[in-house]
Protein backbone atom coordinates (compact mmCIF):
# COMPACT_ATOMS: atom_id res chain seq x y z
CA UNK A 1 0.00 0.00 0.00
CA UNK A 2 1.57 3.57 -0.88
CA UNK A 3 2.16 5.52 1.51
CA UNK A 4 -0.45 8.50 1.04
CA UNK A 5 -3.50 5.52 0.96
CA UNK A 6 -2.17 4.19 4.46
CA UNK A 7 -2.02 7.67 6.34
CA UNK A 8 -5.92 7.70 6.32
CA UNK A 9 -6.03 3.96 7.54
CA UNK A 10 -3.46 4.84 10.54
CA UNK A 11 -5.45 7.91 11.09
CA UNK A 12 -8.69 5.82 11.49
CA UNK A 13 -7.36 3.44 13.40
CA UNK A 14 -5.78 6.10 16.40
CA UNK A 15 -9.25 7.57 16.31
CA UNK A 16 -10.68 3.90 16.85
CA UNK A 17 -8.60 3.08 19.45
CA UNK A 18 -9.34 6.38 21.68
CA UNK A 19 -12.75 5.96 21.22
CA UNK A 20 -12.30 2.61 22.60
CA UNK A 21 -10.10 4.08 25.58
CA UNK A 22 -12.60 6.66 25.92
CA UNK A 23 -15.15 3.89 26.58
CA UNK A 24 -13.12 1.98 29.23
CA UNK A 25 -12.07 4.63 31.05
CA UNK A 26 -15.64 5.97 31.50
CA UNK A 27 -16.39 2.52 33.09
CA UNK A 28 -12.97 2.70 35.32
CA UNK A 29 -14.62 6.07 36.40
CA UNK A 30 -18.45 4.45 36.52
CA UNK A 31 -17.15 1.74 38.94
CA UNK A 32 -14.60 3.98 41.21
CA UNK A 33 -17.77 6.81 41.69
CA UNK A 34 -20.20 4.16 42.62
CA UNK A 35 -18.86 0.61 43.73
CA UNK A 36 -15.71 1.52 44.59
CA UNK A 37 -14.30 0.56 48.79
CA UNK A 38 -11.64 3.13 48.57
CA UNK A 39 -13.89 5.11 51.65
CA UNK A 40 -15.07 2.71 52.99
CA UNK A 41 -11.65 1.16 53.33
CA UNK A 42 -10.15 4.44 54.59
CA UNK A 43 -12.55 4.95 57.00
CA UNK A 44 -11.25 1.24 58.95
CA UNK A 45 -7.32 2.39 58.54
CA UNK A 46 -8.05 5.71 59.62
CA UNK A 47 -10.32 4.93 62.47
CA UNK A 48 -9.91 1.42 63.98
CA UNK A 49 -6.05 1.59 63.24
CA UNK A 50 -5.10 5.36 63.18
CA UNK A 51 -2.01 6.04 63.56
CA UNK A 52 0.62 3.88 62.40
CA UNK A 53 4.22 4.99 63.25
CA UNK A 54 6.61 2.55 62.21
CA UNK A 55 7.18 -0.23 65.03
CA UNK A 56 3.90 0.07 66.64
CA UNK A 57 1.30 -2.30 67.45
CA UNK A 58 -1.12 -0.19 64.84
CA UNK A 59 1.17 -0.54 62.32
CA UNK A 60 1.50 -4.80 62.87
CA UNK A 61 -2.24 -4.38 62.57
CA UNK A 62 -2.29 -2.09 59.64
CA UNK A 63 0.29 -4.95 57.87
CA UNK A 64 -2.05 -7.62 58.61
CA UNK A 65 -5.22 -5.47 57.38
CA UNK A 66 -3.63 -4.35 53.95
CA UNK A 67 -2.90 -8.26 53.05
CA UNK A 68 -6.53 -8.74 53.46
CA UNK A 69 -7.85 -5.80 51.86
CA UNK A 70 -5.23 -6.66 48.57
CA UNK A 71 -6.81 -9.85 48.51
CA UNK A 72 -10.58 -8.72 48.91
CA UNK A 73 -9.44 -6.02 45.72
CA UNK A 74 -8.70 -9.09 43.31
CA UNK A 75 -4.94 -10.19 44.07
CA UNK A 76 -3.77 -13.18 43.29
CA UNK A 77 -0.75 -13.09 45.88
CA UNK A 78 -0.21 -11.07 48.58
CA UNK A 79 3.56 -10.73 49.36
CA UNK A 80 5.08 -9.43 52.53
CA UNK A 81 8.72 -8.15 52.07
CA UNK A 82 10.19 -7.97 55.33
CA UNK A 83 12.13 -4.49 56.26
CA UNK A 84 13.55 -3.56 59.53
CA UNK A 85 12.31 -0.16 60.83
CA UNK A 86 13.32 2.58 62.82
CA UNK A 87 10.87 2.50 65.55
CA UNK A 88 10.76 5.65 68.15
CA UNK A 89 8.62 6.50 70.56
CA UNK A 90 6.83 9.55 71.58
CA UNK A 91 6.03 8.52 75.51
CA UNK A 92 4.12 10.85 77.61
CA UNK A 93 3.14 14.47 76.09
CA UNK A 94 5.86 17.03 75.70
CA UNK A 95 5.48 20.42 76.68
CA UNK A 96 6.73 23.92 75.88
CA UNK A 97 6.00 27.25 78.16
CA UNK A 98 6.77 30.85 77.41
CA UNK A 99 8.07 32.48 80.98
CA UNK A 100 8.38 36.05 81.06
CA UNK A 101 8.12 37.80 84.45
CA UNK A 102 8.37 41.27 82.41
CA UNK A 103 5.66 40.38 80.40
CA UNK A 104 3.71 38.75 83.58
CA UNK A 105 3.26 35.38 80.97
CA UNK A 106 3.17 32.24 81.94
CA UNK A 107 1.52 30.56 78.82
CA UNK A 108 2.18 27.09 77.65
CA UNK A 109 2.57 26.95 73.40
CA UNK A 110 0.78 23.96 71.90
CA UNK A 111 3.47 21.95 70.67
CA UNK A 112 4.52 18.71 69.34
CA UNK A 113 7.53 16.39 69.05
CA UNK A 114 9.64 15.81 66.01
CA UNK A 115 10.54 12.29 64.89
CA UNK A 116 13.62 11.05 66.41
CA UNK A 117 13.65 13.58 69.04
CA UNK A 118 15.63 12.72 72.11
CA UNK A 119 14.11 13.23 75.57
CA UNK A 120 14.71 15.56 78.60
CA UNK A 121 13.23 13.41 81.09
CA UNK A 122 11.01 15.30 83.61
CA UNK A 123 13.54 17.61 84.65
CA UNK A 124 13.04 19.48 81.21
CA UNK A 125 15.04 22.37 79.81
CA UNK A 126 14.57 25.98 81.15
CA UNK A 127 16.23 28.34 78.86
CA UNK A 128 16.22 31.72 77.14
CA UNK A 129 15.59 32.03 73.23
CA UNK A 130 17.04 33.19 70.29
CA UNK A 131 15.28 33.54 67.35
CA UNK A 132 16.71 33.06 63.48
CA UNK A 133 15.31 32.75 60.35
CA UNK A 134 18.04 31.13 58.43
CA UNK A 135 21.27 29.03 59.03
CA UNK A 136 22.88 31.69 58.26
CA UNK A 137 22.01 33.83 61.12
CA UNK A 138 23.25 31.18 63.18
CA UNK A 139 26.70 31.35 61.27
CA UNK A 140 26.34 35.47 61.98
CA UNK A 141 25.31 34.94 65.82
CA UNK A 142 27.99 32.85 66.91
CA UNK A 143 28.77 30.26 70.21
CA UNK A 144 28.99 33.58 71.76
CA UNK A 145 25.03 34.81 71.59
CA UNK A 146 23.39 30.88 71.23
CA UNK A 147 25.24 28.68 74.09
CA UNK A 148 23.22 27.62 76.30
CA UNK A 149 20.00 28.98 74.91
CA UNK A 150 17.32 27.51 72.92
CA UNK A 151 17.02 28.12 68.88
CA UNK A 152 13.62 29.62 67.59
CA UNK A 153 13.35 28.98 64.18
CA UNK A 154 10.95 31.13 62.80
CA UNK A 155 10.77 30.24 59.05
CA UNK A 156 7.24 30.85 56.80
CA UNK A 157 6.39 29.37 54.31
CA UNK A 158 6.63 31.22 51.06
CA UNK A 159 2.57 32.12 50.24
CA UNK A 160 3.72 33.18 46.59
CA UNK A 161 4.12 29.57 45.72
CA UNK A 162 0.84 28.37 43.85
CA UNK A 163 2.22 24.74 44.83
CA UNK A 164 2.22 24.54 48.09
CA UNK A 165 4.94 21.65 48.01
CA UNK A 166 7.44 24.21 47.08
CA UNK A 167 7.10 26.14 50.05
CA UNK A 168 7.72 23.29 52.41
CA UNK A 169 10.39 22.08 50.26
CA UNK A 170 12.13 25.27 50.81
CA UNK A 171 11.34 24.97 54.95
CA UNK A 172 11.28 21.75 56.11
CA UNK A 173 15.64 22.00 56.30
CA UNK A 174 14.84 23.70 59.45
CA UNK A 175 12.63 20.43 60.88
CA UNK A 176 15.41 17.68 59.81
CA UNK A 177 18.55 19.27 60.31
CA UNK A 178 17.81 22.13 62.94
CA UNK A 179 18.85 20.47 66.09
CA UNK A 180 21.86 19.48 64.50
CA UNK A 181 22.61 23.01 63.66
CA UNK A 182 21.81 24.54 66.83
CA UNK A 183 23.67 22.27 69.21
CA UNK A 184 26.77 23.00 66.79
CA UNK A 185 26.84 26.64 68.74
CA UNK A 186 26.29 25.19 71.88
CA UNK A 187 21.80 25.35 72.30
CA UNK A 188 20.54 23.52 74.36
CA UNK A 189 17.42 22.88 72.44
CA UNK A 190 15.79 23.82 69.01
CA UNK A 191 12.27 24.98 68.16
CA UNK A 192 10.21 25.39 64.51
CA UNK A 193 7.26 26.91 63.28
CA UNK A 194 5.59 24.32 61.69
CA UNK A 195 5.48 23.53 58.44
CA UNK A 196 2.17 25.32 57.35
CA UNK A 197 0.56 28.63 56.13
CA UNK A 198 -2.65 28.19 57.83
CA UNK A 199 -2.99 30.18 60.84
CA UNK A 200 -4.60 28.07 63.47
CA UNK A 201 -3.26 26.61 67.30
CA UNK A 202 -2.42 23.18 65.54
CA UNK A 203 1.45 21.98 65.71
CA UNK A 204 3.03 20.02 62.73
CA UNK A 205 5.22 17.27 63.59
CA UNK A 206 7.32 15.20 61.15
CA UNK A 207 11.23 13.60 61.12
CA UNK A 208 14.06 15.15 61.83
CA UNK A 209 18.02 13.42 61.86
CA UNK A 210 20.39 13.76 63.99
CA UNK A 211 23.96 15.12 61.97
CA UNK A 212 27.01 13.35 63.80
CA UNK A 213 29.11 15.66 60.95
CA UNK A 214 27.26 18.61 61.65
CA UNK A 215 27.68 18.19 65.95
CA UNK A 216 27.74 15.07 68.17
CA UNK A 217 25.39 16.44 70.82
CA UNK A 218 21.64 15.47 70.56
CA UNK A 219 19.51 18.06 71.77
CA UNK A 220 15.11 18.07 71.96
CA UNK A 221 13.46 19.70 69.33
CA UNK A 222 10.15 20.36 68.80
CA UNK A 223 7.10 22.31 66.83
CA UNK A 224 4.60 24.89 67.93
CA UNK A 225 1.87 25.78 65.89
CA UNK A 226 1.78 28.83 63.93
CA UNK A 227 -0.12 31.25 66.40
CA UNK A 228 2.42 29.65 69.09
CA UNK A 229 5.13 30.95 66.64
CA UNK A 230 3.54 34.21 66.43
CA UNK A 231 3.03 34.69 70.40
CA UNK A 232 6.66 33.62 70.97
CA UNK A 233 8.36 36.19 68.23
CA UNK A 234 6.04 38.93 69.79
CA UNK A 235 6.96 38.12 73.07
CA UNK A 236 11.25 37.99 72.24
CA UNK A 237 10.68 41.80 71.18
CA UNK A 238 9.28 43.15 74.14
CA UNK A 239 11.14 40.51 76.45
CA UNK A 240 14.35 39.43 75.12
CA UNK A 241 15.23 38.01 78.27
CA UNK A 242 12.06 35.26 78.66
CA UNK A 243 12.44 31.68 78.93
CA UNK A 244 11.03 28.25 77.71
CA UNK A 245 10.54 25.33 79.36
CA UNK A 246 10.85 22.20 77.11
CA UNK A 247 9.63 18.65 78.54
CA UNK A 248 10.04 15.59 76.39
CA UNK A 249 9.87 12.28 76.85
CA UNK A 250 10.88 10.47 73.59
CA UNK A 251 12.59 7.44 72.97
CA UNK A 252 14.91 5.50 70.54
CA UNK A 253 14.21 1.83 70.60
CA UNK A 254 16.17 -0.80 68.75
CA UNK A 255 15.04 -0.89 65.15
CA UNK A 256 11.81 -3.11 65.02
CA UNK A 257 10.70 -5.92 61.96
CA UNK A 258 8.27 -4.95 59.62
CA UNK A 259 7.13 -5.42 56.00
CA UNK A 260 5.95 -3.75 52.96
CA UNK A 261 2.89 -5.07 51.48
CA UNK A 262 2.90 -5.93 47.80
CA UNK A 263 -0.67 -7.24 46.48
CA UNK A 264 0.14 -8.60 42.55
CA UNK A 265 -1.88 -9.17 39.63
CA UNK A 266 0.46 -11.81 37.58
CA UNK A 267 0.42 -10.41 34.21
CA UNK A 268 -0.86 -12.70 31.55
CA UNK A 269 2.23 -12.21 28.60
CA UNK A 270 4.94 -10.31 30.74
CA UNK A 271 4.61 -11.75 34.22
CA UNK A 272 8.36 -10.52 35.27
CA UNK A 273 7.73 -7.02 33.66
CA UNK A 274 5.65 -4.86 36.76
CA UNK A 275 3.64 -2.11 37.03
CA UNK A 276 3.08 -0.65 40.24
CA UNK A 277 0.90 1.71 42.66
CA UNK A 278 2.41 2.66 46.16
CA UNK A 279 1.49 4.80 49.23
CA UNK A 280 3.35 4.27 52.52
CA UNK A 281 1.33 2.25 55.54
CA UNK A 282 2.57 4.13 58.23
CA UNK A 283 1.83 7.50 59.53
CA UNK A 284 2.39 9.70 62.67
CA UNK A 285 0.91 8.95 66.27
CA UNK A 286 -0.70 11.97 66.68
CA UNK A 287 -3.57 11.84 64.27
CA UNK A 288 -5.30 8.81 62.03
CA UNK A 289 -2.68 9.20 59.18
CA UNK A 290 -6.04 9.65 56.53
CA UNK A 291 -4.47 12.44 54.10
CA UNK A 292 -0.96 11.18 55.29
CA UNK A 293 -1.02 8.46 53.42
CA UNK A 294 -4.14 6.50 54.08
CA UNK A 295 -5.72 7.76 51.01
CA UNK A 296 -2.68 6.56 48.73
CA UNK A 297 -3.16 3.23 49.86
CA UNK A 298 -6.27 2.99 49.38
CA UNK A 299 -6.00 4.70 46.09
CA UNK A 300 -3.30 1.71 45.20
CA UNK A 301 -5.37 -1.29 46.76
CA UNK A 302 -8.14 -0.07 44.62
CA UNK A 303 -6.19 -0.47 40.98
CA UNK A 304 -5.90 -4.24 41.67
CA UNK A 305 -9.90 -3.68 41.42
CA UNK A 306 -9.68 -2.92 37.70
CA UNK A 307 -9.30 -5.80 36.32
CA UNK A 308 -11.57 -7.66 38.37
CA UNK A 309 -14.12 -4.94 37.13
CA UNK A 310 -13.09 -5.43 33.61
CA UNK A 311 -12.81 -9.03 33.38
CA UNK A 312 -9.35 -8.98 32.21
CA UNK A 313 -6.07 -9.92 32.68
CA UNK A 314 -2.96 -7.33 32.69
CA UNK A 315 -0.43 -8.12 30.48
CA UNK A 316 2.30 -6.90 33.07
CA UNK A 317 2.61 -7.86 36.53
CA UNK A 318 0.33 -4.91 38.21
CA UNK A 319 1.09 -4.48 42.12
CA UNK A 320 -0.29 -2.70 44.73
CA UNK A 321 2.20 -1.46 47.36
CA UNK A 322 1.80 -0.38 50.42
CA UNK A 323 5.11 0.99 51.72
CA UNK A 324 6.55 0.90 55.14
CA UNK A 325 8.44 3.71 57.03
CA UNK A 326 7.86 6.59 55.08
CA UNK A 327 7.63 9.05 57.42
CA UNK A 328 10.94 8.54 59.44
CA UNK A 329 13.40 6.28 57.36
CA UNK A 330 12.46 5.24 54.25
CA UNK A 331 13.51 1.26 55.20
CA UNK A 332 10.22 0.12 53.24
CA UNK A 333 11.38 2.22 49.81
CA UNK A 334 14.51 0.63 49.95
CA UNK A 335 13.87 -2.97 50.92
CA UNK A 336 11.48 -2.71 47.79
CA UNK A 337 14.15 -1.92 45.53
CA UNK A 338 16.25 -4.78 47.10
CA UNK A 339 13.81 -7.54 46.75
CA UNK A 340 12.90 -5.97 43.07
CA UNK A 341 16.59 -6.30 42.44
CA UNK A 342 17.67 -9.45 44.04
CA UNK A 343 14.53 -10.96 41.45
CA UNK A 344 15.62 -9.83 38.78
CA UNK A 345 12.07 -7.71 38.02
CA UNK A 346 11.61 -5.05 35.56
CA UNK A 347 9.50 -2.22 36.57
CA UNK A 348 8.17 -0.76 33.17
CA UNK A 349 6.57 2.30 35.63
CA UNK A 350 6.23 3.00 39.47
CA UNK A 351 3.46 5.66 40.13
CA UNK A 352 3.46 7.01 44.16
CA UNK A 353 0.51 8.54 45.47
CA UNK A 354 1.75 10.81 48.93
CA UNK A 355 -0.12 14.10 48.67
CA UNK A 356 -3.63 13.50 50.09
CA UNK A 357 -7.16 12.32 48.72
CA UNK A 358 -7.80 15.60 47.52
CA UNK A 359 -9.26 16.74 43.94
CA UNK A 360 -7.10 15.24 41.32
CA UNK A 361 -5.27 17.87 39.03
CA UNK A 362 -2.50 15.22 36.84
CA UNK A 363 0.88 13.12 36.77
CA UNK A 364 4.42 14.06 37.24
CA UNK A 365 5.87 12.07 34.98
CA UNK A 366 9.21 10.75 34.63
CA UNK A 367 11.41 11.03 31.07
CA UNK A 368 13.03 8.34 31.30
CA UNK A 369 12.32 5.17 28.73
CA UNK A 370 10.21 7.60 27.15
CA UNK A 371 7.47 7.36 29.78
CA UNK A 372 6.81 11.33 29.71
CA UNK A 373 5.91 10.81 25.27
CA UNK A 374 3.91 8.20 26.18
CA UNK A 375 1.69 9.39 29.20
CA UNK A 376 1.47 13.33 27.87
CA UNK A 377 -0.59 11.81 24.54
CA UNK A 378 -3.16 10.58 26.65
CA UNK A 379 -4.42 14.26 27.42
CA UNK A 380 -7.40 14.45 25.45
CA UNK A 381 -8.56 11.12 27.98
CA UNK A 382 -8.10 12.41 30.90
CA UNK A 383 -9.24 15.78 30.32
CA UNK A 384 -13.12 14.90 30.56
CA UNK A 385 -12.21 14.59 34.24
CA UNK A 386 -10.23 17.54 34.51
CA UNK A 387 -7.45 15.85 34.95
CA UNK A 388 -5.33 18.17 33.30
CA UNK A 389 -1.58 18.17 33.62
CA UNK A 390 0.75 15.78 32.70
CA UNK A 391 4.11 17.34 33.58
CA UNK A 392 7.62 16.32 33.57
CA UNK A 393 9.12 15.07 36.99
CA UNK A 394 7.70 12.32 38.87
CA UNK A 395 8.29 9.77 41.65
CA UNK A 396 7.93 10.25 45.56
CA UNK A 397 10.25 9.39 48.27
CA UNK A 398 9.01 5.31 48.39
CA UNK A 399 10.29 5.62 45.01
CA UNK A 400 13.87 6.94 45.32
CA UNK A 401 15.54 3.83 45.52
CA UNK A 402 13.50 2.16 42.43
CA UNK A 403 14.68 5.38 40.56
CA UNK A 404 18.46 4.61 41.31
CA UNK A 405 17.92 1.33 39.52
CA UNK A 406 16.57 3.51 36.83
CA UNK A 407 13.09 2.68 36.89
CA UNK A 408 10.60 5.44 34.90
CA UNK A 409 8.59 7.16 38.17
CA UNK A 410 5.45 9.15 38.02
CA UNK A 411 3.97 11.38 41.09
CA UNK A 412 0.17 11.48 41.28
CA UNK A 413 -0.36 14.98 41.98
CA UNK A 414 -3.74 15.86 43.53
CA UNK A 415 -4.80 20.12 44.69
CA UNK A 416 -2.64 20.32 47.40
CA UNK A 417 -4.13 23.79 48.79
CA UNK A 418 -5.13 22.49 51.99
CA UNK A 419 -2.95 19.83 52.26
CA UNK A 420 -0.43 21.43 54.44
CA UNK A 421 -3.18 23.01 56.59
CA UNK A 422 -3.33 19.34 58.55
CA UNK A 423 -0.52 17.59 57.17
CA UNK A 424 1.40 15.60 60.14
CA UNK A 425 -0.78 17.13 62.69
CA UNK A 426 -3.64 15.73 64.94
CA UNK A 427 -6.24 17.17 62.47
CA UNK A 428 -5.24 14.26 59.65
CA UNK A 429 -8.28 12.49 60.08
CA UNK A 430 -10.76 10.54 58.12
CA UNK A 431 -13.91 13.09 58.62
CA UNK A 432 -11.67 15.40 56.54
CA UNK A 433 -11.26 13.13 53.68
CA UNK A 434 -13.90 14.02 50.93
CA UNK A 435 -15.61 10.79 49.72
CA UNK A 436 -15.86 11.84 45.96
CA UNK A 437 -12.41 13.36 45.98
CA UNK A 438 -10.82 10.59 46.89
CA UNK A 439 -12.70 8.32 44.47
CA UNK A 440 -11.76 11.00 41.70
CA UNK A 441 -8.43 10.75 42.27
CA UNK A 442 -8.41 6.78 42.45
CA UNK A 443 -9.80 6.84 39.05
CA UNK A 444 -7.50 8.43 37.62
CA UNK A 445 -4.74 6.25 38.66
CA UNK A 446 -6.52 3.09 38.10
CA UNK A 447 -7.20 4.60 34.54
CA UNK A 448 -3.39 5.34 34.10
CA UNK A 449 -2.62 2.07 34.86
CA UNK A 450 -4.83 0.32 32.44
CA UNK A 451 -3.25 2.39 29.99
CA UNK A 452 0.13 1.75 30.82
CA UNK A 453 -0.46 -2.02 31.07
CA UNK A 454 -2.15 -1.39 27.79
CA UNK A 455 0.33 0.50 25.49
CA UNK A 456 3.90 -0.32 27.13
Amino acid sequence: MKLYKLIPVLFCFSLFSQNTDSITLKKIYNYYLTKSKCYSNLEYLATKIGGRLSGSPQAEQAVIWAKKAMYEAGADTVILQPCMVTHWVRGKKEKCNLLSTKLKITKPLNCVALGNCVGTGAKGINANVIEVSSFEDLEDLGEKNIKGKIVFYNVFFNQTHIRTGTAYGESVKYRSKGASYAAKFGAVGSIVRSMTSVIDDEPHTGNMNYDTSISKVKIPTLAISYLAADLLSESLKKDNQLKVYIETHCQTLPDAPSFNVVGQITGSEKPNEFIIAGGHLDSWDNGQGAHDDGTGIVQSIEVLSVYKLLGVKPKHSIRAVAFMNEENGLAGGEAYAKFAKENNEKHIAALETDAGGFTPRGFGVDTAFGLYNLVSKWKTLFSPYFVERIEKGGGGADLIALKKLDVPCIGFEPDTQRYFDIHHTAADTFDKVNKRELELGSAAIGSLLFLLDKYK
